[in-house]
């Protein structure tokens, strides 16, 4: 009889210096999505879209700015309560666990993701971790 492997699972937090409502409206609406959802200046999100609910699907554009790669970042809700968690599951099968949970003024974020294959757990922890801390500078700044 075969056995399943559990995927492994990474997780990276932020406090974000804002209410959860807004940290939420900046999550999860395309039109923040954009301005945000990138790991680092050379790459940007030129369009997403985003049904926020169990069983909605989303899917964000991901691509160099200078078009030499890109790739499609999308997936289906396995469950959302508004302003504290959210669950998916990616195209390939990975799920994703968020929950946001307000404090003193500010949101912790934590995100929690099953690993792939191809690249180091250090390197996507390192990915994710850039992708949160880039929606933390936006959401305070904006």
């Amino acid at each position: 009889m075969e056995t399943q492997q559990k995927a492994q699972q990474i997780t990276v937090t932020a406090v974000v210096n804002a209410p959860v409502s807004k940290v939420w409206q900046y999550w999860n609406q395309p039109a923040h999505i954009t301005r945000w959802a990138s790991a680092s200046d050379d790459w940007h999100t030129p369009r997403a879209e985003n049904d926020l609910r169990k069983g909605g699907s989303f899917l964000s554009r991901m691509e160099a700015k200078d078009g030499s790669m890109g790739f499609d970042f999308g997936g289906v809700y396995d469950e959302v309560k508004e302003h504290e968690y959210i669950e998916y599951t990616l195209g390939d099968g990975r799920r994703v666990m968020i929950r946001f949970e307000e404090k003193e003024g500010g949101t912790y974020i934590e995100e929690t993701f099953d690993a792939e294959n191809t690249h180091s757990m250090e390197m996507q922890q390192a990915g994710w971790q850039a992708i949160l801390d880039n929606f933390r500078k936006y959401a305070e700044t904006n």
